[in-house]
């Protein structure tokens, strides 16, 4: 038999999820970060030890690959031996604001390089970069690792090694898979900062087989020596691949906190002005936006038991006639972009069931329109939605949506991204048996 391996790391914990070749999920678990340990690779590297070793044995010991995601632009400098030379910066880590219009001059002469807009953020890996060169030991510095690429090499041992996913806000041209001719004047910075020894990441294909676990590993947590550890992918992303969506026109809607749309297309869109950027899925592209609305506003007015009375009683048919734009706090950012758009939540009804049938109805129109803007800058057209997320059980909320979007809404198959992980290392099993036959 062989079974296949996911761990995905987020903001507060990490899951493990492992499967068949059928996509049959046999085994998961997760644990939590202690307090202020979310940002220590020890605890990382303890934490991924700790979850492998809970896989049951009977699995554990025929286990066929592992794939790991991670937070998307969680970096590390490394020294030769890949230890971290300074504290990580986590995916959320603006302190890169101060690179930015460095980057800027140095991109002035590329006008026209769609991963230009992408690394223009404070958050992005190659801001990052540039910070940590001039802000620690540069000359420590031998290996740029995300969080993802660091905690596969403490399985396969190979350095400097990391996935298309993770490195598109590094500035990777996915489109061409190389590092673009921008670039040299980046390198030219980092050495006058120091960084001399600095090599950027061999870029792979998510999923793509690196190398075998280390020996110690295999021994440790006897685990087959032939086991193959896979190039890496983000959280997000591994969480769309747990949904089942794989065709153009099918797309993933997160109902968190926030609303998150992933579209597969087969054209990439960038958009710096409705911050969209596109994945390189394969021969697809995914593509994304993120509004400020979503289940934060419902849960301000709402509490979990009154989200799930109130809504079996929403005439889910009828439109409903208030016009909200739902925000905690002005602001918004897709699918439109306004950073002093004001919070519209008037008037409000008395009845709690017209004001909730209101609010559900507003956030539809909202996912609506972000699909609509992304077809209109050129994806593929909305076929299927799969559904993720806490609100993803409220099948009133469904209806509605269904009724707004106009095409099939349903449930994501899955929705851990360490199941999504894991299928990512069967996928690159099966491509790799396609390549060179297995027996």
């Amino acid at each position: 038999m062989n079974y296949f391996i996911g761990l995905d790391f987020g903001t507060s914990g990490a899951r493990v999820a492992l499967i068949d070749a059928q996509k049959t999920l046999l085994f998961q678990t997760g644990q939590r970060f202690e307090a202020g340990e979310h940002d220590r690779p020890v605890a990382w590297q303890e934490l991924l030890f700790s979850l492998l070793a809970e896989i049951p044995e009977e699995y554990r010991q025929t286990a066929t690959a592992i794939e790991i995601d991670g937070t998307s632009s969680t970096v590390l400098l490394c020294d030769v031996v890949g230890q971290p030379i300074a504290a990580p910066l986590l995916y959320h880590d603006g302190r890169g604001v101060d690179q930015l219009s460095t980057l800027q001059l140095l991109l002035a002469k590329y006008p026209d390089t769609p991963t230009k807009d992408i690394v223009l953020s404070s958050t992005s890996s190659l801001a990052k970069l540039l910070w940590l060169c001039q802000h620690t030991d540069a000359a420590k510095a031998h290996y740029l690792l995300h969080q993802a690429d660091w905690l596969g090499f403490l399985l396969h041992g190979q350095l400097g090694i990391s996935d298309y996913h993770n490195s598109l806000k590094l500035g990777y041209d996915v489109q061409h898979l190389t590092y673009p001719d921008w670039f040299q004047p980046i390198h030219e910075l980092l050495q006058q900062r120091g960084a001399n020894h600095l090599k950027l990441p061999q870029v792979k294909i998510p999923g793509q087989a690196i190398a075998s676990v280390l020996p110690m590993v295999a021994i440790s947590l006897d685990l087959p020596k032939q086991c193959k550890v896979c190039a890496g992918t983000t959280d997000s992303n591994a969480a769309f691949f747990a949904s089942g969506a794989s065709q153009p026109g099918e797309a993933v809607t997160s109902l968190g906190s926030t609303l998150v749309l992933k579209l597969l297309s087969e054209t990439p869109v960038n958009s710096r002005a409705h911050g969209i950027y596109s994945h390189r899925w394969g021969d697809l592209w995914l593509v994304g936006g993120a509004s400020n609305t979503g289940g934060a506003v419902l849960q301000h007015f709402f509490s979990p038991e009154e989200l799930t009375t109130l809504s079996q009683k929403i005439p889910v048919g009828e439109p409903s006639p208030l016009d909200y734009y739902p925000l905690l706090q002005p602001g918004e950012r897709f699918p439109m972009n306004d950073p002093q758009l004001a919070p519209r939540l008037e008037p409000r009804p008395e009845d709690p069931v017209a004001f909730l049938h209101g609010l559900l109805e507003s956030i539809g129109r909202i996912e609506r329109e972000g699909y609509r803007l992304l077809e209109q800058l050129g994806a593929s057209p909305l076929k299927r939605v799969y559904t993720a997320g806490g609100g993803a059980a409220n099948l009133q909320w469904q209806q509605i949506r269904d009724r707004l979007l106009g095409v099939p809404v349903q449930p994501a198959t899955q929705t851990e991204a360490a199941y999504g992980a894991a299928c990512l290392a069967l996928n690159g099993w099966l491509q790799s048996c396609t390549q060179d036959p297995c027996s």
